[in-house]
């Protein structure tokens, strides 16, 4: 501050004189130029020599981070849609399979139903056959019954007509076959 008093107050005393002389305190002189400029000079080499590569190296490093964070960024975007398409496809994969599986059911149920109907059939069918022919069996033993009681019946029937007994079993039996055969032949005209 009082390098400034100091230029002033000679600042001061010069404001008489002309300005031709040339001491105007707002241009510097040539000595303080050229002294200003080599300080100047070295700072800026200095500069160009370690800051600016240092400087490019930082921004090239970012550069190539950014870069390198885009591809990447790409590279995920690529392989989510590419895990996506995989996604769709195994779905649509499943969803075929859960249709074709839903199919094979669906025949697999018609398949069951007539098999149970053909098994239905063939049981319905051996409870017929079964039936007729216990029916049949039992016809035949009412019929054989019915010729036993019948004979029966007519022995006694002929005793009382003849006033006698038969004796004799063969003639028994010959007479109550022949009147059995009689019958059957009358049965069916009688029809």
């Amino acid at each position: 501050m009082t390098n400034v008093i100091y230029l002033l107050a000679e600042a001061g005393e010069h404001a008489e004189q002309p300005l031709q002389q040339g001491n105007n305190i707002l241009v510097p002189k040539a000595y303080d130029v050229f002294w200003s400029l080599i300080p100047l000079i070295v700072i800026l080499a200095l500069f160009v020599i370690f800051v600016i590569p240092k400087f490019k190296e930082v921004l090239n490093e970012r550069q190539d981070r950014i870069k390198g964070g885009i591809q990447r960024a790409e590279a995920a975007q690529a392989e989510a849609k590419s895990a996506l398409e995989k996604y769709n496809a195994q779905l649509a994969e499943a969803r075929a399979e859960a249709a074709e599986i839903r199919e094979q059911a669906r025949e697999r149920g018609k398949q069951i139903e007539a098999d149970m109907k053909a098994e239905a059939t063939a049981e319905s069918k051996r409870i017929i056959e079964s039936g007729e022919k216990h029916l049949a069996a039992q016809r035949e033993q009412v019929v054989a019954e019915l010729r036993r009681e019948m004979g029966q019946h007519s022995i006694t029937l002929a005793e009382r007509l003849l006033g006698g007994e038969l004796s004799d079993s063969t003639k028994r039996s010959g007479t109550i076959d022949n009147f059995l055969s009689e019958l059957d032949s009358v049965a069916p005209a009688g029809k």
